[in-house]
């Protein structure tokens, strides 16, 4: 176990509370500096955190939370799994800056989680030819340049599962995250796949022993899909399907999306379209497209280590436009033409020019980022 026994014992314990998320058990560790002290606290003095009722509080103190968490360590035990407790430095670091990061994640598996480069492809459950090639030929792409990058998927049947697939085939290390606990693999057809994936690669969950794969846990995971994750990748969804979910997620987490583009009218391409168009994913054509505008590429030509890269010579406004984003990270260009003072068609010209040069890069929506 990763953490210790106290606080894996009370961060179980705080998780079997119904109605306690992610988000406020966070703030109650927070406030109280363990869960272990909410436990010890005086019901009366939870009664007045925010969102915390009398019902609740005095729930605290039903010590069958404590017993079932003493039978969830002891499968922990048994069956040899790893436990990330969220102020952990092998919890996923990505995923950690996410407001709704779960707690306490359950790992089986042999790959780092913490990687300079990960990928989470997504899409629909349904795949078509046409998205199980561009699902293979992606990550055939990525595997030729940056080989230790994670794939991250749902275990799900479709592009989920060929994206593992592929991975595997590829040398790629690969996650698998799920909707229930690691005592079960839904759908029970990958189980095969699944047992491969803990030898190269992992299957994580949020959710302890004896979690059914309830429809809301899907919706939940894809939080943790997107948010340990550079950049999620959408291939073959529906208009309103959960990869399209997963899509807003990493947009909200201000990580890149990306989108194959289908057929108009083909409803297993409706959402990637849609996202295109709304400018919440960047439209790609293959894994090559990706590692360009990821600035991934480099990684083809390894620079001689005695040679140093050239100092940039920024003219004003380029050194005014580079000192702005760095201050705030990144800006829209109407934003970034109040804050210039410089009109948007001179603006435009002198961003492509930077862009042109490596300093900045576009991002959906006319958003501009330093690399």
């Amino acid at each position: 176990m990763n953490v210790s026994d106290d606080t894996l014992l009370y961060s179980l314990a705080l998780g079997k509370i119904k109605g306690v998320g992610s988000i406020l058990a966070r703030k109650l560790i927070e406030n109280f500096g363990s869960a272990e002290a909410i436990f010890r606290e005086n019901p009366d003095i939870l009664t007045h955190i925010p969102r915390i009722g009398s019902q609740l509080a005095y729930h605290v103190k039903d010590p069958i939370l404590i017993r079932n968490a003493e039978k969830e360590i002891e499968f922990i035990q048994r069956h040899q799994i790893e436990t990330f407790y969220f102020e952990d430095d092998d919890y996923p670091e990505k995923l950690k800056e996410c407001i709704d990061a779960p707690v306490l994640l359950f790992y089986k598996g042999n790959a780092r989680l913490n990687r300079r480069k990960t990928i989470s492809i997504v899409g629909t459950r349904s795949a078509t030819q046409y998205g199980r090639d561009l699902t293979h030929d992606f990550i055939k792409a990525i595997a030729s340049v940056v080989p230790d990058a994670l794939i991250v998927s749902g275990l799900a049947y479709g592009i989920d599962v060929n994206a593992h697939k592929a991975a595997l085939q590829n040398g790629m290390d690969t996650v698998g995250v799920l909707a229930h606990g690691l005592d079960r693999i839904y759908p029970d057809a990958h189980r095969a796949i699944a047992r491969e994936m803990s030898e190269h690669g992992g299957l994580l969950s949020e959710y302890p022993s004896g979690t059914n794969p309830d429809k809301g846990n899907f919706l939940a995971r894809n939080r943790i899909v997107a948010g340990m994750s550079d950049a999620t990748i959408i291939v073959e969804t529906a208009d309103k399907g959960g990869s399209v979910v997963t899509a807003n997620i990493a947009y909200t987490y201000d990580r890149d999306v990306f989108a194959f583009p289908g057929r108009v009218g083909d409803p297993r391409s409706a959402g990637c379209n849609r996202l295109i168009r709304q400018n919440r994913a960047a439209l790609i054509t293959s894994g090559e497209d990706f590692l360009e505008l990821m600035n991934w590429d480099l990684g083809k030509k390894e620079r001689d280590p005695g040679q140093l890269p050239l100092p940039f010579e920024y003219t004003t406004d380029e050194s005014l436009i580079v000192g702005i984003l760095e201050e705030n990270g990144e800006m829209q260009i109407n934003r970034l033409a109040i804050e210039t003072e410089i009109p948007v068609s001179e603006l435009t010209g002198i961003l492509m020019e930077l862009e042109f040069r490596n300093i900045i890069r576009t991002l959906p929506g006319s958003l501009y980022r330093l690399r």
